[in-house]
């Protein structure tokens, strides 16, 4: 078993072995572990925060995994460090997850600047996996300048997402006249820009689709006074663009940071994850206490028959999980 002296260090020192541990302890749902990774995250955390947080969105066949590609190895070339979370559906039946990110991310896979570690989301909100905010955490204490975060870009995990990261990027595809009658205005609202990717096989459609989304932010109130959501057109294959991308995204940081925005913006989140925590840290404590899990059954074939209302239901099985407390203390 490695000290948790030599783990820190290892880290501090971007030892990708010693990270990818460190990963996995921030990973594991065993209690040991879980104060364990609280001694790892109070370690990291003086040397964490100073880097770009950028959360990456978009509809299945936009193209996200090459786009990170493109832009990481952009990123690289130029002299920083990039980590990509990428986090893949986990199986709701097998719980497995198909962990290819990288073999879509070709160069980065290979680039000695880079870090990808996929994760299975297995089955938390959004399909982001529950350790994905402590581990931007570790991976800025290990030097990396940038961290991209990957949503799968079904269900809830775009605002949860956006929820951990200052910059959020939404990716689209050519043809937004046909899109946007669809499209959910929930993530319209959180992006910060939007970006219409793979133009060079339609620069016709790409230059619509700027232009109609463009006009639908123009009908919507901007979520920061300090930023307007720009909508730009780029190409991973091509790489057209991905600069000017990544302009607005150091744009966006410098106004918020002359604004004094960015550190509350993250305190913020992390308030907000706290209380996140709570939330499904006591609803495990109380799945797992013997004297709730009895009264468990009864309690949803009640409600299930119609005979009992499910707040009424709720509040025996919270009862009986504070008469356990108490009988603990």
């Amino acid at each position: 078993m490695i000290e948790l002296t030599e783990l820190v260090a290892g880290v501090r020192a971007g030892d990708r072995t010693m990270l990818g541990r460190a990963i996995t302890l921030l990973e594991s749902t065993r209690p040991s572990d879980r104060v364990a990774a609280g001694e790892l995250l109070a370690a990291c955390l003086p040397q964490s925060g100073q880097a770009h947080r950028v959360g990456i969105t978009g509809p299945p066949g936009v193209g996200k995994s090459t786009f990170i590609d493109a832009l990481g190895t952009q990123l690289t070339a130029a002299g920083q460090r990039v980590a990509v979370l990428a986090v893949d559906p986990s199986s709701s039946v097998t719980g497995g997850s198909i962990l290819g990110d990288k073999t879509r991310m070709e160069r980065l896979s290979v680039d000695p600047n880079a870090f990808i570690r996929p994760s299975p989301s297995s089955g938390n909100l959004g399909g982001v996996g529950r350790a994905t905010r402590e581990t931007m955490i570790v991976l800025e204490a290990a030097g990396y300048d940038v961290v991209l975060v990957e949503t799968v870009g079904v269900g809830q995990s775009e605002t949860v997402v956006a929820e951990m990261v200052d910059f959020f990027l939404v990716l689209a595809l050519p043809g937004a006249g046909d899109e946007l009658q669809g499209i959910k205005k929930g993530i319209i609202e959180i992006a910060d820009l939007i970006a219409i990717n793979k133009s060079d096989a339609s620069p016709g459609k790409a230059n619509h689709s700027v232009r109609d989304y463009t006009a639908a932010l123009r009908l919507l109130s901007p979520q920061s006074e300090h930023w307007n959501p720009p909508v730009l057109s780029c190409s991973a294959l091509t790489s057209d663009g991905l600069p000017e991308l990544w302009q607005q995204v150091e744009l966006h940081r410098r106004k918020l940071q002359d604004a004094g925005a960015l550190e509350p913006k993250r305190a913020g989140q992390q308030v907000r994850w706290m209380w996140s925590m709570i939330d499904a840290r006591l609803q495990d404590r109380l799945r797992t206490t013997p004297s709730v899990m009895e009264q468990v059954d009864s309690a949803e074939a009640a409600v299930r028959a119609g005979t009992v209302p499910a707040s009424v239901a709720a509040d025996q099985l919270l009862d009986a999980f504070a008469e356990s407390l108490r009988r603990e203390s």
